[in-house]
């Protein structure tokens, strides 16, 4: 497999918020052609972040770190974002925001949005009403001539987000980033939309990132999986694997928590405590406050290594 996205020593900070500490620290993963990777952690552990990184969509007071490296399509992207950001976004790489009511603009039709981007990246060839047909057809829209004169609020939440995806696709990209992509969805539509996108990946060859924060959808839809807890990440490995193991003691409290894995009639299991606040990330291991197994050595902040099989896991007491 061809690598379309590669992540080094990713760092974000804040300086004039949290005391300037970074809020990302030290990641590194990638993302090949034809593969799922998914980015899983709590709700603040820095997964949009560190998708916003990708394209250059931070806020203007965020800063990413000297030493970082994003490549894509074996470019290197950071410092060298704005005159060339646009062919980029839409065109090598795909995104799809967790909330398609907000993401699409709502004064316009599905087509007009559609054609927009197929006219900007140059993918519509003669007949772009026939292209963006196709794309709704593609993500499986029912009457996707209908759906090019509606406007967004006029679609259901599932055929939001299919009109969001077929935008997506309309610049041809080689990697799409899914933010939450079924958060806002049913049980029925979340897997229909993950479906969805593994039969995109496989059609298309696509690489996508999917963010979330839900091990039921990374167990469905994806091939490998990034723990990521305060910023870091904290475990990685082939989705099989780390369901079956979980090496990391934060990843093994997050599938000890869902409910399909819990004896019938008992109480769930539950991580104590809170993930801290970026700026208050203490020193040693970010998760020992939380961490039955910590030790004395945790006080000392542990590092990536690398396990059989394709596994990292950054901990004292469960890594190699």
């Amino acid at each position: 497999m061809s690598t379309l996205l590669e992540v080094r020593n990713l760092g974000v900070s804040f300086p004039r918020s949290h005391g300037g500490a970074a809020v990302i620290r030290n990641v590194s993963f990638r993302v090949d052609r034809g593969e799922t990777v998914a980015l899983v952690g709590e709700s603040g552990s820095g997964k949009t972040l560190t998708a916003l990184s990708l394209l250059g969509l931070l806020p203007d007071t965020a800063k990413v770190e000297t030493g970082s490296s994003i490549r894509i399509g074996g470019r290197e992207v950071v410092g060298d974002l704005r005159r060339d950001m646009e062919i980029l976004r839409g065109g090598t790489v795909g995104m799809v925001f967790q909330n398609p009511l907000t993401a699409l603009n709502p004064v316009r039709r599905v087509g007009h949005q559609l054609r927009e981007v197929l006219r900007l990246h140059g993918t519509g060839g003669r007949d772009e009403r026939t292209a963006a047909l196709r794309l709704l057809d593609e993500v499986g829209l029912p009457d996707p001539a209908g759906v090019l004169d509606t406007y967004p609020h006029q679609l259901s939440g599932g055929m939001r987000q299919r009109a969001l995806i077929a935008i997506a696709l309309a610049g041809d990209p080689d990697l799409l980033v899914a933010d939450e992509p079924t958060s806002a969805l049913d049980a029925t539509l979340q897997r229909q939309i993950l479906d969805l996108l593994s039969v995109l990946c496989r059609s298309r060859r696509l690489g996508v990132l999917l963010i979330t924060h839900d091990f039921s959808v990374v167990q469905r839809a994806s091939e490998r999986v990034v723990v990521f807890y305060a910023g870091e990440t904290v475990e990685e490995g082939t989705t099989s694997a780390i369901l079956a193991e979980p090496r990391h003691p934060y990843t093994r409290g997050l599938l000890d928590a869902l409910p399909y894995r819990g004896t019938p009639k008992q109480r769930f299991t539950v991580l104590p405590g809170r993930a801290p606040e970026p700026g208050s990330f203490p020193a040693g291991c970010a998760f020992r406050s939380r961490c039955p197994l910590a030790e004395e050595r945790c006080v000392v902040s542990p590092r990536l290594e690398e396990m059989r099989g394709d596994r990292r896991v950054r901990c004292w007491v469960t890594g190699p």
